[in-house]
């Protein structure tokens, strides 16, 4: 693993209790930042900080990434206990499921962009100001080659994670001058919980179109989030990373 320089920086993981979100907090707590893990599932936190506390400074709370008050609460509850915010990583995100999207139930539809699009949108607002105060931070969306191609049977899932590349692109602009720096990640599937949600054929469609032939290990989309989250990456705003196994074709 190579090494990175994240001391003194502290770091906001949404979804940060299993899969991805888990693997990049521990690989930032492992480069010496401080993590505060946001999620929905109490227990998961709670198994999440205890296999992580031994790695560094780890505080979690509950929050309901579609509400604004709950937001920003957990916002205040990181700067009380770690005194300032200098990362964060909006990874939390889910599925809907599948089906063709005239069969979609509209409230699966809106719950979906709620999470993945909304989600990312309340913790910018709540977090960037902070950030541009200290004159320095590092944003990274987790958004998914299906936002770039438009998985079928997934129509509500390619439009959040297209949706949050727009929203990467127009922020970082918005704050190119700022020393905040905003990118995105576009993986493909990586073999997490989220499976649970998903039809097997979906799962099949998604392996047959990784020219690698494997899925993602989450190790090494936390190996990419963690460059993006520290002072090396400089000069990178509002882009979008590939990490798909040959699969995007831009």
């Amino acid at each position: 693993m190579n090494q990175l320089d994240l001391s003194k920086r502290v770091a906001v993981i949404t979804g940060g209790a299993q899969g991805m979100g888990y693997a990049t907090a521990k690989r930032i707590l492992e480069s010496g930042a401080a993590v505060a893990l946001w999620d929905i599932d109490a227990e998961r936190l709670e198994q999440a900080h205890a296999a992580l506390g031994s790695l560094g400074k780890v505080i979690t709370t509950v929050v309901e990434l579609s509400d604004e008050a709950s937001v920003e609460a957990a916002t205040q509850v990181v700067l009380a206990a770690l005194g300032r915010i200098d990362i964060l990583v909006n990874n939390a995100g889910i599925t809907g499921g599948n089906g063709p999207t005239w069969e979609l139930a509209p409230a699966v539809w809106r719950r979906v962009i709620e999470v993945n699009l909304i989600g990312p949108f309340l913790t910018s607002r709540s977090i960037v100001p902070h950030m541009v105060k200290q004159g320095y931070g590092r944003i990274i969306n987790i958004a998914s080659v299906a936002g770039k191609e438009g998985n079928p049977n997934a129509s509500h899932y390619s439009a959040s994670k297209a949706g949050l590349i727009g929203l990467t692109k127009s922020l970082g602009k918005e704050l190119a001058k700022t020393g905040v720096l905003v990118n995105a990640v576009t993986p493909a599937a990586a073999k997490t919980a989220i499976f649970d949600t998903m039809k097997q054929e979906h799962i099949d469609f998604m392996l047959s179109r990784i020219p690698m032939g494997r899925f993602l290990q989450v190790d090494e989309a936390a190996s990419l989030i963690g460059w993006l989250a520290s002072e090396d990456c400089a000069f990178s705003t509002g882009a979008v990373f590939d990490l798909s196994g040959g699969r995007a074709t831009y």
